[in-house]
């Protein structure tokens, strides 16, 4: 199967929080609402389709399920906290984050996590130069 069969990419998110994931992806992330199918939230998220499934219960995964690749971490921390927005703070040894939640990779990238109002883990990235 080639890319072009496979058709563009689209995310899926799960939320037992429904309004207020709508607030969220709408107003902290910049993304534009496009319907209410009655199963899903479904939003352009700059040129993908993001449906946001209801449920009754949501449990977030363990680990990041949306993450955006960013030129410049500082000014996106600094965008996010302007809406409401801070950045997680791990408290693991073996990965010493800087007061705005900026975690130095060994590869080079710069991470920074946050969460959605379910708790599921968004996080953005600077790929190093």
């Amino acid at each position: 199967m080639t890319a072009t069969a496979l058709g563009k990419m689209m995310g899926f998110v799960t939320s037992a929080k429904p309004d207020e994931a709508k607030a969220f992806y709408a107003n902290v992330l910049g993304f534009r609402f496009v319907a209410d199918d009655g199963f899903a939230l479904v939003f352009d998220a700059h040129g993908t389709t993001l449906r946001i499934a209801k449920a009754k219960e949501h449990t977030p995964m363990q680990g990041t399920i949306l993450g955006w690749e960013t030129a410049d971490i500082y000014a996106a921390v600094k965008e996010l906290a302007g809406r409401g927005k801070k950045m997680e703070q791990f408290g693991f040894a073996f990965m010493k984050q800087d007061e705005h939640g900026v975690w130095d990779a060994p590869g080079g990238a710069k991470v920074a996590w946050f969460k959605d109002p379910d708790g599921n883990t968004l996080s953005l990235t600077q790929s190093p130069r």
